[in-house]
């Protein structure tokens, strides 16, 4: 998809989720998309809600009771009125984001095909109804809408509708009223002629209909003091090329009475004539709303901060700087509870998910140390959350019933939902974790951070002994003496895995009395974690902190209950790496072993598997000698399947059969063509099929919608060469493949590639073409394997690779006898 393409689809998404919760009162959308296996749907755009609040939810499973991949399924509406009824059908959903919210997830699509959903979510009380009949009529109809356009563009440019799931969603912020006006005005100051925009006239308090398009009519307006300041704007640009006026503009708005400051800016465009230097163009900008909102907050002796709908500080008065002990420079662009460690309680980020989910406002209560006590009150709306924060007195013990609001919560004692926090969102990012690599990753990102560690350990058990399988911290050392360790020592490490009881360690000297002449490093708490799945020993997770860390009963409840999904998820990464190493061996098995030995050429090849999943694809490659030169074979079976798979192997020999009995490359990929219409897979395929020629310089190829192969000849010029392209095999079975022929010069290498090489979602595959080309021509290489794997390098480098990669590189030696 070319990129003009993908900002018309992007364009599509974004208008739709707008004109979704615009036409029905909500305020956040979001649509999401099917993968390109159909195994998932993904998030590709947003409205009123940024992509970070939804946690996981980036990629749902199809199969998950989740609304919007269940609306995808039965391609039915499901609208859920409140968090009851979320509760009551969706109750995964509900225990994840357990805000005061209700939902309508809709399917997109056209006719039998859905391509995805379409979702909004709005503040909903206890018994609320919901959205009305015409709304969820209007909601389909939005819905229907975006997948005929999307079906009409797929028709038009031939890309599929699907997401990868590494693309970046689209995000729409919510409307909100504008703080800074501007308005546009073209000015020839020789004439005096002057064209505005709407926006300019209200500025200046002119009707626009009514305007003479004068620049002295705008002068009229101004304060007599800066009517000199206005006409010498054109001279100032004139001579400089730019000018700009600070302005006081007559205060139509409050009877006329007053004057407001506004900003001119303008420039004039470069040219050689001299006239064309009257000509100004350029902007008023009246900020007056915002600077007097500031110039009022500012004055208040409570604290006030905002925040952006993902949580960060965007402005901050100077009160609520003094009460929390920071600089702005340290606070805007950031989080709360990032910065100010007595914010750090999962808790807070919690209150501020929940105000900007429930749209309900939220309060707590903290301890800024040493003694004083903050209320923090915070009021939300699409755009993002106005907080208060105030002195208070210090608030009763925990165990005390509070006199405050049900929704207030101390720092010392959160909520039970708070502490959830951690744990559901370990849960939904490990749902998307597939190897146990990844695994590991998404525990040290969660845990990490959670709870102030600073380093940490997962160990598995082999063959009944312990060994590290991912560790990250400070420092290398940590832990290693528990490698290679049987399951029956005396080890916090071990027994806390055959107890199956977790074991909190404070400090070196509780390690000391409790496991004498254990190495404690520069570690000075430890927790360690047994992962027990289905009652089988997985392995431990091992906690390190710096500092002295307290693990209070929060933290090991918590700690606790995450062992087990950690477990799980290991467990089940572990035999997705068993399984996936054995699908790729019956992949390998069905390629060629080594390339056969040729006279007056030399081949190498490349094959990169994708890393997007364990299904195995179709590429494939082939060098075949024949009585008559010999045959150069790349194809690509669409999909990612024991299928492809199967069909790949079957289309290979299909080519090797037609190729040894002597028939024409446009013959063979024919008969080729046939053979998958007797098959009849339900896939497509392309090919690209080479004959050269024994005894010359030249060779015949076909290609069936392959992308076309590079050459590179002695002198360095590079092309793609210019085929005659046929139709995809399995389009038609009457499909015909012209030949053309190339000439192959002594010194010359010839690329053949699949798709995966070239193709990046938002890309033009022209582009990637011409990318691959360029590095074919400048890559400097002494041999053959040295070139393909310079033109490998960044995929190789890759940790996401959509599509399997094969490259299958020639050097043209000399005449063939």
């Amino acid at each position: 998809m070319t990129v003009g393409e993908t900002a018309e689809r992007e364009d599509l998404l974004a208008a739709a989720v707008v004109e979704a919760v615009e036409g029905t009162s909500a305020y956040a959308g979001s649509v999401f998309l099917r993968s390109r296996d159909r195994r998932s749907v993904v998030l590709a755009a947003t409205c009123g809600v940024p992509p970070s609040l939804l946690g996981g939810w980036r990629l749902i499973p199809v199969n998950s009771p989740i609304p919007i991949a269940a609306a995808y399924s039965s391609g039915r509406t499901v609208h859920l009125a409140d968090a009851e009824e979320t509760m009551r059908r969706y109750p995964q959903l509900a225990v994840a984001l357990p805000y005061a919210f209700g939902s309508c997830s809709v399917p997109v699509g056209t006719g039998r095909e859905t391509f995805g959903s379409l979702a909004i979510v709005w503040a909903a009380s206890p018994g609320s109804e919901g959205l009305s009949k015409a709304q969820r009529r209007h909601l389909r109809s939005v819905a229907n809408r975006l997948g005929d356009s999307l079906s009409a563009l797929r028709a038009r440019t031939g890309k599929p509708v699907e997401c990868d799931p590494g693309t970046i969603a689209v995000e729409t912020p919510a409307p909100s009223a504008a703080a800074v006006r501007v308005g546009l005005f073209q000015w020839d100051s020789a004439s005096g002629a002057c064209v505005v925009d709407d926006e300019l006239c209200a500025i200046f308090g002119l009707d626009p209909r009514a305007f003479d398009g004068r620049a002295e009519t705008l002068a009229s307006c101004l304060h007599p003091g800066d009517l000199a300041a206005f006409r010498s704007c054109a001279r100032e640009a004139a001579m400089e090329g730019r000018t700009s006026r600070r302005l006081r503009l007559r205060d139509y708005e409050h009877g006329g009475e007053g004057y407001r400051t506004v900003e001119l800016w303008g420039r004039v465009p470069k040219a050689d004539d001299m006239r064309a230097r009257t000509h100004l163009v350029g902007a008023v900008v009246d900020a007056r709303a915002g600077q007097v909102a500031v110039a009022a907050v500012e004055r208040l002796r409570d604290g006030l901060f905002s925040l952006a709908p993902d949580g960060r500080v965007t402005y901050v008065n100077h009160s609520a700087l003094q009460l929390l002990g920071v600089s702005a420079d340290e606070l805007l662009g950031h989080f709360l509870w990032d910065v100010l460690p007595w914010l750090s309680d999962p808790d807070i980020e919690y209150r501020h998910r929940s105000a900007m989910i429930s749209q309900a406002p939220a309060s707590f209560v903290a301890c800024r140390s040493p003694d004083r006590w903050l209320a923090f009150s915070l009021h939300p709306e699409a755009d993002g959350v106005t907080a208060r924060v105030v002195p208070v007195g210090q608030p009763p013990p925990a165990s005390t019933p509070p006199a405050s609001p049900p929704e207030t919560a101390t720092a010392t004692a959160p909520a039970r939902l708070g502490v959830m926090y951690h744990v559901l969102q370990l849960g939904s990012a490990l749902t998307e974790a597939v190897t146990a690599h990844q695994v590991c990753e998404v525990v040290a990102d969660q845990l990490l951070p959670a709870f102030g560690g600073q380093r940490l350990a997962i160990y598995v058990v082999r063959d009944g002994t312990m060994h590290l399988l991912f560790h990250t911290g400070g420092h290398e050392d940590f832990l290693e003496w528990l490698e290679g360790v049987p399951l029956h020592a005396r080890l916090p490490g071990t027994e806390t895995l055959t107890s199956g009881t977790p074991l909190f360690i404070e400090s070196q000297q509780a390690l000391s009395r409790g496991y004498p002449g254990i190495p404690t490093g520069e570690v000075s708490s430890w927790a360690y974690l047994p992962l027990i799945a289905s009652s089988h020993p997985v392995g431990t997770c091992v906690l390190g902190f710096d500092e002295i860390h307290p693990f209070t009963e929060k933290d090991r409840g918590v700690l606790t209950a995450l062992a087990g999904l950690i477990a799980q998820a290991l467990e089940r990464a572990r035999l997705y790496d068993s399984e996936f190493a054995l699908a790729r061996g019956l992949q390998q098995a069905l390629l060629p072993h080594r390339l056969p030995i040729v006279p007056g050429i030399h081949t190498v090849v490349r094959y990169l598997p994708g890393t997007s999943g364990m299904d195995i694809g179709g590429d494939w490659y082939d060098v075949i000698p024949t009585d008559s030169g010999v045959c150069l074979v790349i194809g690509d079976v669409e999909g990612h399947s024991i299928a492809a798979a199967a069909t790949m192997a079957q289309l290979r020999s299909a080519v090797r059969a037609f190729a040894a009995v002597g028939h024409t490359p446009s013959d063979a990929m024919a008969g080729v063509n046939r053979t998958l219409f007797d098959l009849d897979p339900g896939l497509l395929a392309s090919c690209c099929y080479i004959h050269l020629e024994a005894h010359s310089h030249h060779a015949y190829a076909v290609t069936a919608g392959h992308p076309p192969p590079l050459l590179r000849r002695p002198d360095g010029t590079t092309d793609a060469l210019d085929l005659d392209i046929g139709p995809f095999l399995g389009v038609e079975r009457a499909s015909t493949y012209p030949e053309t022929r190339i000439a192959l010069p002594p010194g010359s290498v010839l690329a053949l590639y699949t798709d995966g090489l070239i193709e990046e979602p938002g890309t033009d595959i022209d582009v990637g073409i011409d990318r691959l080309r360029a590095s074919l021509a400048h890559a400097h290489a002494d041999t053959l394997d040295e070139l393909a794997d310079r033109l490998l390098h960044n995929a190789r480098r890759s940790s996401y690779r959509a599509d399997d990669i094969a490259l299958l590189l020639t050097a043209i030696r000399s005449p063939r006898p």
